[in-house]
């Protein structure tokens, strides 16, 4: 029996710590990955860099450095509290808070969360069914916009019973979103147009289009010169689920039911399957027999349903009327929701919670403790940014590369690098005997 083998015995002496020590450096490579851990190491690295940023701009914090060396306790002590008071608010009006007066105050900020995570996941979904299918839909935006604009006009123009009047704005809305999808889908599909350009040309389109209907007396249907319309009908607004007090409403279960569809659709259904092909090698999806015109269009018209369809809810469900900042920044938010779920029904749902936690957070955060809003903007772009480049947040953790091989800095490499080159070349013995 050779003598690695023996160590690795469980039965020699050191043989079962070797053993173990091997197995924790596998789940150690086995982590690092994980997307999940990538994740997870991004937002912390995120909420690090936004506690040195809430530290740059206090006012409190910044009198402790002008005695920095007399009194440091002092600096450290208040660095502490500020953040401390920064991110306890911030989760207090993200998830739970203490400090409320009743029961039903506490548990208010999560409700909120999900208000503004439903069309976060409704058009989080649409990007990534483009992603997951090489395609980089840039029009969330102006899908939104269109879906608004249709359901807000269903909603307040007609008359219908309960359920039907909210069925129809909704399929409007997503109707609405699916056609404007839809254009870039066949442009592509038909003439090879790049889907980047012309989604951002849609998005300006349809933000242009929406303010010369707001200045419509036949569309807004108000009789006066403001730029917004006739809320909609209570017919067709989204129901509430908690009653009184509470924001939230069905749309929090139309998010879940589209993040379902959409797992069957990528992962269990024939056009998922050809959805994923297209991204992966269209020519040889072309080759296996997959009509790639065809299964283009539909990602961006299916695309442009959802984000038509988070439109639909955000107004339907909180807004109830129209006007040009409908959409606020919701498309390109549901851009970085979809890059941070990576492009999966599940990952895009928590990603959209998560940044429906941060808006709601943010509120609360700059209440209380001044602290600026925009350090909310700061934390999302710092997440998508590590989540682009893993290898940044292995260097960052000194994980071990995907590959198994240990990290080692350039000095490192280099020496092992001669020394190899030096083992191979023949000693002066070898020479003479050869």
């Amino acid at each position: 029996m050779s003598t690695e083998k023996k160590n690795n015995d469980p039965a020699e002496p050191g043989g079962a710590l070797k053993e173990a020590e091997s197995r924790l450096h596998y789940a150690v490579r086995e982590l690092s990955q994980s997307s999940w851990v990538i994740t997870l190491l991004s937002v912390v690295v995120a909420l690090v860099v936004g506690a040195l940023l809430i530290l740059a701009t206090n006012p409190q914090v910044q009198s402790t450095m002008g005695y920095f060396f007399a009194q440091p306790g002092d600096f450290f002590l208040t660095s502490f509290e500020v953040i401390r008071d920064a991110y306890s608010a911030l989760f207090r009006g993200a998830v739970y808070d203490w400090q409320a007066a009743t029961p039903e105050r506490s548990i208010r900020p999560i409700t909120e969360t999900l208000v503004n995570a439903v069309p976060l996941i409704l058009a989080g979904l649409g990007i990534a069914i483009g992603f997951r299918s090489g395609m980089l839909n840039i029009g969330g935006q102006g899908q939104i916009i269109l879906g608004a604009t249709c359901a807000a006009f269903i909603g307040y123009a007609y008359q219908l019973p309960l359920g039907a009047h909210l069925l129809l704005a909704l399929v409007g809305g997503a109707l609405g979103g699916a056609i404007w999808g839809g254009i870039a889908g066949v442009l592509k599909a038909k003439t090879g147009a790049n889907e980047v350009i012309v989604t951002i040309m849609l998005n300006n389109i349809a933000l242009y289009l929406l303010a010369w209907l707001l200045r419509q007396q036949w569309f807004v249907q108000t009789g006066s010169n403001q730029p917004i319309s006739a809320p909609v009908e209570d017919s067709a607004r989204l129901f509430g689920l908690l009653g009184g007090g509470f924001r939230l409403h069905a749309g929090i279960l139309l998010a879940i039911a589209a993040t379902v569809f959409v797992w069957w659709l990528l992962e269990r259904s024939t056009l998922g399957f050809e959805f994923r092909a297209i991204g992966e090698n269209p020519e040889a999806a072309r080759t296996a027999g997959v009509n790639v015109p065809k299964a283009t269009a539909l990602v961006l018209i299916i695309g442009g349903g959802l984000c038509g369809l988070g439109g639909a809810a955000h107004l339907l469900g909180t807004e109830y009327r129209l006007g040009a900042g409908i959409a606020g920044t919701l498309g390109f938010d549901a851009i970085t929701v979809a890059l941070l779920g990576r492009s999966k029904p599940l990952g895009t749902f928590l990603a959209g919670v998560l940044f429906g936690g941060l808006r709601a957070g943010g509120v609360l955060m700059q209440a209380q403790t001044g602290t600026p809003i925009d350090i909310v903007l700061v934390l999302q772009s710092v997440i998508v940014l590590l989540i682009a480049a893993p290898p940044l947040v292995r260097a960052i953790f000194f994980l071990p590369n995907p590959d198994g091989k240990p990290r080692s800095t350039g000095r490192r490499r280099l020496r092992n690098q001669q020394a190899a080159e030096a083992a191979e070349q023949p000693t002066p013995t070898q020479e003479v005997s050869k």
